[in-house]
């Protein structure tokens, strides 16, 4: 799949979540990338040998207090490679990427790993 389509399908999740999530996804960026880095996996807690589909990097939104300074945009990106390398095909890359861009701004309002494992979206 092509890099355009691939993004396009980062933004149709986007675009499809109630808006009263998506107007509090503010100085937020969804960006593209190939494969994570090894510093990418480190940060995930992952070794070398996992696969990381998704990485939040930011301040979640609880953690945020009234007189922060201001912040740099959160960072949430979407690794091409491995979702294709997982799935077998179109509709489940467009599921995985569903799940995933969910996960991951799931981090952004502060739920975390185990609670989002609870509620299937790990």
């Amino acid at each position: 799949m092509n890099r355009k389509r691939f993004a396009r399908l980062a933004t149709e999740v986007l675009e499809s979540l109630p808006e009263e999530f998506r107007a509090r996804i503010t100085n937020v960026e969804v960006v593209i990338a190939d494969w994570p880095t090894p510093e990418d996996l480190e940060e995930a807690g992952l070794s070398p040998e996992d696969t990381l589909f998704g990485l939040y990097q930011g301040t979640p939104l609880p953690e945020r207090g009234i007189e922060a300074p201001p912040l740099f945009p959160d960072r949430i990106t979407i690794f091409q490679g491995p979702l294709e390398e997982w799935c077998e095909s179109e509709a489940e890359i467009r599921e995985e990427v569903r799940t995933t861009v969910i996960h991951e701004i799931a981090h952004h309002f502060g739920i975390e790993e185990d609670r989002l494992t609870e509620l299937g979206w790990a």
